[in-house]
């Protein structure tokens, strides 16, 4: 070897180490950033085999690993959506043990009427059964809004996840292309591969995404359920919210809109679709069955209670189509009506002094013109009675057997309670198996024991090749004397 090759080498060595020294130290900079990936500098021999050079630098990770952290985190999104969905609808009915719950109000109402059926000539009792009644139909109203509330609430959270989705893609697509480029520029890319990664973490809370790689170091974006969302270009995805969802309105119905990509409407839900799964599946769930059922439990409870009060015989003064006590929005109930009626049900106007009633009709009949025998409690104890006698609600939701008004309030919110409880239940598990993966996942970033130790071999080997140079340049200087 002539010494201009020794020295070329040595100089070689010194470059490559320079470069590793700086990819070591940024590894132990970002130990602890959040999805940094450790780098390892490339080494090869020169083309004369008489140095070293750096061919690039690439980042240490495990894609498998990734792909189930990420398919881990979708899961815990859309448990989080559920079981908040849950609590929500149970606090707007409300439990047992807390203030203004449906079976608390139900069980003012009882009381209530029993009490005045003592005294019946008592106005104070009977103004007691007007509240109690309105506050029955006005906590039923109040629940009813609150889920409708949160079904307006999902479509528009539905909204915003179809914007950052579309803004991800886009994104990732931009990096897509500086990737290839810098790449083929000689550059180094792990920077940018570092962003696309965070970006295509977001992406896959809203939706579960499978990463493939393509031979230019960009890569394809597909969901697990096989929709393509971007390769080469991203799709777009279009939805429109509504300014309010009412129990009415149903996507099949035309009035709720779905999702299209590019153009094409496709299949959306937890469990069907291109787009199953992540936020946005738990969304539409929510929107289109969890909220839907939860409403129309709540109609089915409010339907009891108006039918209890309007069947035929328990109050001879009021008319065949005349409404009774409860009422559907101060009119009479069809079976037909049912869809909506807990935002509907309302105390008739008749008993209601501020509405131009008279409380004396509560105990003499809701057809009556003037006050009766001031004594006379027959109708309060059969108002009593059809409170507490069993029935079966038409609508199977809350189950077919026959209950009383309270023991159908209980089985309601025993059921959102049983609900909520298993929504949890899911929620804890998705939140440990995505917690475990992303422990798995920082196992295997920087070890900063192991980089100390690879820097400790750098510098060994940049110390050899300073002295390598060292060397010649005192057989220079010795040639030259001679």
């Amino acid at each position: 070897m002539t010494l201009g090759s020794a020295l070329s080498s040595a100089l070689s060595g010194l470059a490559a180490n320079t470069r590793a020294v700086d990819v070591l130290s940024g590894n132990l900079a970002n130990a602890l950033t959040e999805g940094f990936a450790p780098r390892e500098i490339t080494l090869a021999a020169t083309r004369d085999s008489r140095g070293v050079q750096v061919t690039g630098v690439s980042r240490q990770i495990d894609l498998g690993l990734l792909s189930d952290r990420r398919l881990a985190d979708s899961a815990r999104a859309a448990s989080e959506v559920q079981a908040g969905f849950a609590r929500a609808v149970e606090s707007a009915v409300g439990t047992p043990d807390g203030p203004g719950s449906l079976t608390g109000r139900l069980a003012a109402f009882e009381s209530a009427i029993e009490t005045a059926a003592t005294r019946p000539e008592d106005t104070n009792r009977l103004d007691a059964v007007l509240n109690a009644a309105q506050g029955l139909t006005t906590g039923i109203n109040e629940a009813a809004a609150d889920i409708a509330r949160l079904r307006t609430d999902a479509d528009r959270d539905i909204a915003a996840a179809v914007n950052a989705l579309n803004l991800g893609l886009k994104q990732v697509a931009a990096l897509n292309g500086q990737i290839t480029t810098s790449q083929s520029r000689g550059h180094d890319i792990t920077a940018l591969e570092d962003e696309r990664q965070r970006v295509i973490d977001e992406l896959a809370e809203i939706v579960p995404l499978r990463q493939v790689p393509r031979g230019d170091a960009s890569v394809a974006l597909v969901t697990t359920a096989g929709g393509l969302l971007l390769d080469g270009r991203a799709v777009t995805l279009s939805f429109d919210p509504a300014p309010l969802v009412t129990p009415q309105m149903t996507r099949e119905g035309g009035q709720l809109s779905g999702i299209t990509l590019d153009g094409i409407e496709v299949p959306v839900g937890a469990a069907r679709g291109p787009l199953q799964g992540g936020r946005l599946g738990a969304l539409f769930d929510i929107r289109d069955r969890a909220a839907v059922e939860a409403n129309a439990k709540l109609d089915a409870l409010a339907r009891d209670l108006v039918e209890r009060f309007q069947e035929p015989g328990l109050d001879a003064t009021r008319g065949p189509d005349a409404p009774g006590l409860l009422t559907d929005a101060g009119a009479a109930f069809a079976a037909e009506n049912e869809l909506g009626l807990a935002g509907r049900i309302a105390v008739t106007r008749r008993v209601d002094p501020a509405q131009g009633g008279a409380l004396f009709r509560i105990r003499d009949g809701l057809g009556a013109s003037v006050a009766g025998p001031p004594g006379n409690g027959a109708l309060l104890g059969a108002l009593s009675r059809t409170l507490t006698q069993s029935s079966s609600l038409p609508s199977g939701l809350l189950g077919g057997g026959a209950r009383s008004a309270a023991n159908h309030a209980a089985t309601l919110i025993s059921t959102l309670s049983q609900d909520r409880v298993a929504t949890e239940e899911r929620q804890s598990f998705a939140t440990g198996q995505a917690a475990e993966f992303r422990a798995q996942e920082l196992a295997t970033g920087v070890d900063s024991d192991a980089e100390l130790q690879r820097l400790l071999l750098v510098e060994q080997a940049f110390g050899a090749n300073a002295r390598m140079i060292q060397t010649i340049d005192d057989m220079l200087d010795t040639l030259l004397r001679i």
